[in-house]
């Protein structure tokens, strides 16, 4: 089904981001396609801002964001409450959530047009810190959360507790926690697993362990996830998705269970996650 309007998000930052703003426009307009302006894009082209992405997840029935996977990440921690099908245009190099490349956008915008898009949900991480049985921050996350070291910089120890049991005490750089969608950043550099989207799982990955035989630990989706850093664990820092860090102490308790919505990502007919995988780690099946 063909949505009733869109928002067009960009970032702003990129080369070429202008050109392929002013042409879909174009394209909208032409087809009495009602489509609406986040206020950095629409000053990309002199245009009428709709507001900010909050606003055009209210409004619109699908956002277009140009860019890379790091712009529908910033994207999709500015939408609030509301969250519409996304459709991201790649204006960078390797994007796992992009489904079209800026070469390819009229492709993109003639799918729109026709409701001929499918939607794959996507996981999200449900993040809180807990002192003293408190909640100091919560937030969503869908690639995935990072507990790191902050100074002095040496090896932290984490206790990790799955559903009330123990799966060990990891002495590392850090930690990872990843959904499905996050198994192919920052977890999959850190030796974890790739998982298809639709894998009901998340992914423990420690970041450098100390400790050779450590490896990623793959726990069901429905799990509770528990981080605690050692009593003499100076501040280490938690981030989710890139965003600004928070700051843990040793008192602090992270927990991480699955969110209770999902992202809906919006791809193109006949990209199918595993032909994604192979265009972008550029797996021929031989051995050149």
């Amino acid at each position: 089904m063909s949505p009733n309007c869109i928002g067009l998000i960009a970032n702003h930052g990129k080369a070429g981001a202008d050109e392929i703003v002013r042409e879909i426009a174009g394209a909208c307009a032409l087809r009495s396609f009602p489509l609406r302006l986040e206020e950095h894009t629409a000053a990309l082209i002199g245009a009428k801002s709709s507001g900010t992405p909050k606003d055009l997840a209210r409004d619109c029935d699908l956002l277009v964001v140009l860019g890379g996977d790091g712009t529908i990440l910033q994207v999709v921690h500015e939408l609030g409450d509301a969250f519409p099908p996304i459709l991201g245009i790649n204006l960078g190099t390797l994007g796992f959530l992009t489904c079209a490349s800026a070469a390819d956008w009229r492709e993109a915008i003639e799918a729109i047009a026709a409701g001929a898009y499918c939607l794959s949900m996507r996981s999200l991480l449900d993040v809180e810190v807990l002192r003293g049985g408190e909640s100091r921050f919560r937030g969503l996350a869908l690639n995935d959360a990072v507990i790191s070291r902050g100074e002095p910089s040496r090896l932290i120890k984490l206790n990790v507790i799955v559903d009330d049991e123990t799966l060990s005490e990891y002495n590392a750089d850090g930690l990872i926690v990843a959904t499905p969608t996050g198994s192919t950043a920052y977890s999959l550099s850190a030796g974890g697993p790739v998982l298809t989207p639709d894998s009901g799982v998340f992914v423990v990955t420690p970041i450098c362990p100390h400790v050779l035989t450590m490896r990623s630990v793959m726990v069901n989706d429905e799990s509770c996830v528990e981080i605690a850093p050692s009593r003499e664990q100076p501040v280490i820092f938690l981030s989710l998705d890139g965003q600004p860090s928070v700051p843990i102490h040793s008192e602090d308790r992270i927990r991480i269970t699955r969110a209770s919505r999902c992202l809906p990502l919006a791809t193109l007919p006949g990209m199918s996650f595993f032909e994604v995988l192979r265009q972008k780690l550029k797996w021929s099946g031989t051995a050149v």
